[in-house]
C-alpha cells in the first residue's frame, strides 16, 4: 500500500515537471498606457484566439477584428463588418469576403501577421467602446484610457517579437 501511494505521488509530481514548461512558456496579450501601465493582461497559449470589438462611430453596430496566438506571433485571422459604412470595406486579396445572413459580412482567412507583434490603438470615447475580448473575458478600454495611446502586443517566451 505504501509503495502504490508513493508511486501515485511521483506520476503526479512527474506529471506536473512535465507540464510546468507549457505554462512558463506561455505568451500574454497584454494592452499598456504609453506609460507602460498595463490595463489588461491575458495569458494566450499558441492557438488562442482575441478580438478587439468596437461599435461603429456613425452606425453605431459591432465591429470586430479577431487574431491568434500562432507560434508566438500575432496574426489577423478574421473580422466582422455588419455594413459597408463609411471606413469598412474588404481589400481584395486580403482574406475572403462572405456573407454573415443578416446583411453583413465577414472576411475570413486572413492570416496577416501584425508587424512587430504589437500595434497602436487610441480607443474611442463613450459608444464606441473598444473592447479587448479573450474567451468569455472582456476588458473595455474606451471605459480606462479614452483616446488615450494604447499599445496591444503579444509577449512571451515563444514570442518572434524583437521589440519585448
Amino acid at each position: 500500500m505504501i509503495a502504490d501511494q508513493r508511486g501515485g505521488r511521483g506520476i503526479v509530481l512527474s506529471l506536473f515537471i512535465w507540464l510546468l514548461p507549457c505554462v512558463a512558456l506561455a505568451d500574454a496579450l497584454v494592452a499598456t498606457r504609453a506609460d507602460g501601465t498595463e490595463i489588461a493582461r491575458f495569458v494566450v497559449a499558441d492557438g488562442t484566439e482575441w478580438c478587439v470589438l468596437w461599435n461603429h462611430s456613425v452606425k453605431g453596430f459591432p465591429v470586430s477584428d479577431c487574431y491568434e496566438n500562432r507560434a508566438g506571433r500575432m496574426v489577423l485571422v478574421h473580422a466582422h463588418l455588419p455594413d459597408f459604412a463609411a471606413g469598412l470595406d474588404h481589400i481584395p486579396g486580403r482574406g475572403r469576403q462572405v456573407t454573415d445572413g443578416q446583411g453583413g459580412y465577414f472576411i475570413l482567412d486572413i492570416n496577416e501577421p501584425v508587424p512587430g507583434n504589437a500595434y497602436i490603438l487610441r480607443p474611442g470615447l463613450g459608444p464606441v467602446d473598444h473592447r479587448l475580448q479573450v474567451g468569455d473575458t472582456v476588458v473595455s478600454l474606451s471605459a480606462v484610457a479614452p483616446r488615450e495611446r494604447v499599445r496591444i502586443a503579444l509577449l512571451g517566451n515563444t514570442n518572434n517579437d524583437d521589440d519585448t
